[in-house]
């Protein structure tokens, strides 16, 4: 079956980096966009990046452009998400998702918080 497995986590200050990573199995990782999502207490999930299979052309969404990036190592069946220049506004619960068998699949959360 269809798992997603994040990690990476964690409190850190202002302006500081960190690295997202959603392990994947039980499907052909390669052949399939993945995203990553995010939500904030008392919001709604939204979109944060995403990027194709095959070329890995990446979309942003417009508050994390050029802050975050987007990659995927296909022979470790892994995304990532390098989120540096953090902000506070960035503190929510980061999830991984595939669209696979005509419904989305969610990874369980990786809590990221960004506070002094």
């Amino acid at each position: 079956q269809v798992q997603l497995v994040e990690s990476g986590g964690g409190l850190v200050q202002p302006g500081g980096s960190l690295r997202l990573s959603c392990a994947a199995s039980g499907f052909l990782f390669s052949s399939y966009a993945m995203s990553w999502y995010r939500q904030a207490p008392g919001k709604e999930r939204e979109l944060v990046a995403s990027i194709t299979s095959g070329s890995g052309s990446t979309n942003y969404a417009d508050s994390v452009k050029d802050r975050f990036t987007i990659s995927r190592d296909n022979t470790k069946r892994t995304v990532y998400l390098q989120m540096n220049s953090l902000k506070p506004e960035d503190t929510a619960v980061y999830y991984c998702k595939v669209r696979a068998n005509r419904r989305d699949y969610w990874g369980q959360g990786t809590q990221v918080t960004v506070s002094s």
